[in-house]
C-alpha cells in the first residue's frame, strides 16, 4: 500500500511557469552574488562550468536513461533516479542475452554461457 502524498502534484500551468521562473531567479541571484563576492574570471568560468555540468547530469538522469539506456525506467525525480541506480538488476555483458537462454552462434558462446551458468 502506498503512503498518502503530503502534497498534490502541481498541475496549474501558470503555477508551473511561476515555479520555473522562481528557480531561474534563485539561480541568477546566487550566481550574481558568487561573482560579486569574488569577481574574477576564474570564478565566473568555474560557476559556468558547474551550472553546465549539473544541467547535463540532470538531463542524463531523466532523459538519456529513459530513452536510450532503459526504456522501462520512468523518471520521477532525483531520489527516484538514485533508487534506480542502487536497485537496478545487473546488466549482462554485451553479446549475451539476459533471458537465461544460451546465445546462438558458432557454439563458442554456448560453451562460455554453459560454463558461467554451471560453474
Amino acid at each position: 500500500m502506498r503512503a498518502k502524498a503530503i502534497m498534490a502534484d502541481l498541475t496549474n500551468p501558470r503555477l508551473i511557469y511561476l515555479k520555473d521562473f522562481l528557480f531561474l531567479v534563485a539561480g541568477l541571484m546566487a550566481s550574481v552574488l558568487l561573482i560579486l563576492d569574488n569577481p574574477t574570471p576564474q570564478t565566473a568560468l568555474l560557476l559556468a562550468i558547474a551550472v553546465w555540468a549539473f544541467a547535463r547530469c540532470y538531463y542524463f538522469a531523466f532523459y538519456v536513461i529513459e530513452h536510450y539506456v532503459d526504456p522501462g525506467y520512468r523518471f520521477a525525480g532525483l531520489w527516484s533516479f538514485a533508487r534506480y541506480l542502487l536497485t537496478r538488476r545487473k546488466q549482462p555483458p554485451s553479446g549475451e542475452s539476459g533471458s537465461g537462454v544460451p546465445p546462438t552462434g558458432d557454439g563458442v558462446g554456448v560453451n562460455n554461457w554453459s560454463l558461467r551458468v554451471l560453474g
